[in-house]
This record gives C-alpha cells, structure tokens and sequence, in this order.
C-alpha cells in the first residue's frame, strides 16, 4: 500500500464485511482493538483487499488497554501477508515501544500511518502543521484527526493538509463531529490521502463518518467534477 493517491479504507471490526467493501473501498481498516481474536481474524483472512490494521490504545479513543500486548499483536498483525498497512499513534512512538513497531514494519515492507487524534478540539494551525510534520517523520503517511467545532476549524484543516501536500508530505486528515464532517469528502481535493468510513452505518468508528458507499460517492463525484 504506496498511497500514492487517495486510498479509501473500510473500517471495520468484522474481516467478514470485507466483501461488502469491495464495490467501493480500495482497503480495509481492521479494527483490531474493537475485534474479539483479532489475530485469529487475520491469519483467515483471504479477501480481495488490502488490510490496514490498527490496534487503537484507550487513550487514544480505541478499546486496547496501553500494554505491551497491544505492540506485540501490531507487531504479529503486520507479519501477515495481507496486511500491508498499520496505524500507529504518534504518542506511542514518542513516549513508548512503539518505534520497534515501525521498524519491524520497515523490515517487512508494510506501510506506516502515524496518526493524532484530538477528540476535544481542533489546534492551532502551527501545532497541527507540527504535529503532521512529526508524524510524517515517522511514518509514510501523517495522519490528523482533529474535532471541528465550527467551520472555521475545517477551513483551518484544509489549509494546512494543502501546505502538507505541497511540501512534499503524504498525509490523511479529517475532522470529526458533524461540523467536520463533510471534510471527510472534501479533504482528499486538498490531497489527503485516507479517507476512512463504515460497511454499515451504524458501526461508525469515529464521530461524523459516512458510511462507505456514501462517502465513495462523495468522493468520486467531486473528483471528477
């Protein structure tokens, strides 16, 4: 997974949607942290697209406690073959184990998200540019998921995933809440490069997402347009 144009990715906690995927998503997010034997799940799986796999810890708005298991499962996660994608939290690199995670990733040729989530607000646009600088450096893709209060707050977001793009970086923003939410159609006109968004409607794993089929839509028509 190069991500080398918009990828959009199915986030789902059941690999068993994947089929139901396929008409519009170009991957899969797999929910680890939301997944009852995650592992058991991938080692299964046999879909027709790519896995981006992500094990969200608590702080960071997932259900896996901040353990040296949830690492270790990244770390297997990644070793099978149809995953060639993982998220990790900028966090975790900075002030845990999580490093080791993205090297191991490096050494078997699976891509790297580093992402930020502000589930409180949006920052400022010099702290987001920074913090998407710093993800950047870490992983292949950058990724900012801030929460929008107001449409000042998603103008805010647009123009620093541009002066990201332009500079050379590959990165996924988003704005959560329904005053964000039609950046999550918007953003990749600004060059983000992941859009994220449920099989079924009410399984969202974030505020504010479309659900797939609607969001593919969205997306199609205003890049054609």
């Amino acid at each position: 997974m190069d991500f080398d144009s918009f990828v959009l990715a199915a986030s789902t906690a059941d690999l068993a949607e994947e089929p139901a995927a396929r008409e519009h998503a170009d991957a899969v997010e797999f929910r680890m942290d939301l997944a009852s034997d995650p592992l058991a799940s991938l080692r299964g799986y046999a879909g027709a697209l790519p896995v981006l796999a992500t094990n969200r810890v608590e702080w960071e708005g997932g259900e896996t406690p901040d353990t040296p298991e949830r690492l270790a499962a990244l770390e297997k996660a990644l070793e099978t073959p149809l995953v060639e994608a993982i998220d990790v939290e900028l966090r975790a690199i900075r002030e845990g184990n999580a490093g080791r995670v993205v090297e191991h990733a490096r050494h078997q040729g699976v891509a790297v998200v580093v992402s930020v989530h502000d589930f409180e607000g949006t920052p400022t646009p010099e702290r987001m540019r920074d913090l998407l600088a710093a993800a950047c450096d870490h992983g292949d893709v950058g990724k900012l998921a801030v929460t929008a209060e107001s449409p000042d707050d998603v103008l805010d977001l647009l123009t620093v995933t541009r002066a990201a793009t332009r500079s050379g970086d590959r990165v996924a923003t988003m704005a959560m809440g329904e005053p964000g939410r039609h950046s999550r159609a918007v953003a990749p006109l600004y060059g983000s490069r992941i859009g994220y968004a449920p099989v079924d409607p009410a399984a969202a794993t974030a505020p504010g997402q479309y659900d797939l089929a609607t969001l593919a839509d969205l997306v199609e028509r205003l890049q054609s347009g």
